[in-house]
C-alpha cells in the first residue's frame, strides 16, 4: 500500500465523500472515468441454455465463468450462485455425464436461483444439478476434496451498486470492505479444501476493491502451498465455441492485477466490474 493510500486508511472514513477518497487513492486520474462508467447504463449479453426463456447478465460474467476449464469434469460446485447466471454459464457447457452443486445461504436468493434454472435450462440438464441452501463457508468441516471444478463469485462490496444507491452510498465506511474480505478468505479456504487434488477453483467478485480480489488470494497462496495461478505467463480468452448459446462483444479487455484480471466498464464498453483468477491444486 503506497503512501497515500496509508493516510486514507488512517483516517476514518464515511459516506460519499469518504468513498470518493479512498477509491481516488486506489485508482488515482483514472477514477472520475471509471466513475462515470460505473454510473453509465449497463450492457448485458443473452445467455440461451435452451429452456424457455433466456438468462441476460453482463458479458464480462460471462467472461470470467468461461475461464472454468470444465473438460473431464464431473463434479462441479457453484459455491455462492444466486442469482444463477454463472450457474448456466456452466450447466450449459458440463459434460452429459457430470454433476453440479448449486449453492446459495440465502433462501429468498436459493427461490430465485431455482427459478432461474426451472425457467433458462432444458429437463435434461436441470436433472444434473442439485440446487441447496447453505452457509460454504461450513462445508469443508464436514468434507474435503469432493469437487474436481468450483466457482466462488463471492458476495462483494459491490461498488456499482453503491453508487446508484444514496442510502448505501450514505452509509458506505471502509469497516464494510474489511468485513467481507474476512468473509472471502473464508469462503475461499473452504473451498479450495473442497477442491480435489488436481482441480480448479476460479474465484471471482464484482468488487473494484484490491483488498477483496488480489488480497483474499495472496492469502491463499500463504495458506497453502499446493495452489498455484494459472495465468502466469498467459491471458484470459475465450476458449470455446459458445456462438449457439451466447454472442459476447469484442471489447472486453482483461488487465492484469497482481493474482489475477479486472474487467472494468470504462475500458471494456461498459462490460464489468469483474475481477478473477483461476487456481490449480497441485496432486501432492
Amino acid at each position: 500500500m503506497g503512501k497515500k493510500n496509508q493516510n486514507v486508511a488512517a483516517r476514518k472514513l464515511q459516506g460519499r465523500e469518504g468513498f470518493e477518497e479512498y477509491y481516488a487513492s486506489i485508482f488515482g486520474d483514472r477514477w472520475q472515468a471509471l466513475k462515470e462508467a460505473l454510473a453509465g447504463e449497463s450492457v448485458y449479453a443473452c445467455w440461451n441454455g435452451g429452456g424457455t426463456e433466456p438468462y441476460y447478465l453482463d458479458p464480462a460474467s460471462v467472461f470470467a465463468a468461461l475461464q472454468l476449464p470444465l473438460e473431464g469434469a464431473e463434479h462441479i460446485l457453484d459455491m455462492c450462485a444466486a442469482p444463477g447466471g454463472k450457474t448456466l454459464v456452466i450447466a450449459s457447457r458440463m459434460a452429459e455425464d457430470a454433476e453440479l452443486v448449486s449453492n446459495e445461504r440465502s433462501p429468498a436468493r436459493k427461490n430465485r436461483l431455482a427459478q432461474v434454472v426451472q425457467n433458462c435450462l432444458p429437463e435434461e440438464i436441470r436433472n444434473r444439478i442439485k440446487i441447496s441452501c447453505s452457509d460454504g463457508a461450513k462445508w469443508c468441516t464436514t468434507q474435503t476434496e469432493v469437487y474436481d471444478r468450483i466457482l466462488l463469485d463471492a458476495p462483494c462490496s459491490s461498488e456499482r451498486h453503491v453508487l446508484a444507491d444514496e442510502k448505501y452510498l450514505s452509509q458506505w465506511s471502509p469497516s464494510r470492505i474489511k468485513s467481507l474480505s474476512m468473509e472471502q478468505r473464508a469462503l475461499l479456504s473452504s473451498a479450495y479444501r473442497l477442491l480435489v487434488p488436481g482441480g480448479y477453483l476460479l474465484y471471482s467478485t464484482c468488487a473494484l476493491c484490491p483488498s477483496e480480489n488480489d488480497g483474499v488470494v495472496s492469502r491463499l497462496f500463504k495458506k497453502f502451498a499446493d495452489a498455484e495461478l494459472c495465468f502466469t505467463d498467459s491471458e484470459p480468452a475465450v476458449k470455446e465455441n459458445i456462438e449457439r448459446l451466447c454472442s459476447l462483444p469484442s471489447l472486453i479487455q482483461p488487465e492484469r492485477t497482481e493474482c489475477g484480471f479486472h474487467i472494468l466498464p470504462d475500458k471494456s464498453a461498459q462490460c464489468g466490474p469483474i475481477w478473477f483468477t483461476l487456481i490449480h491444486k497441485r496432486i501432492r
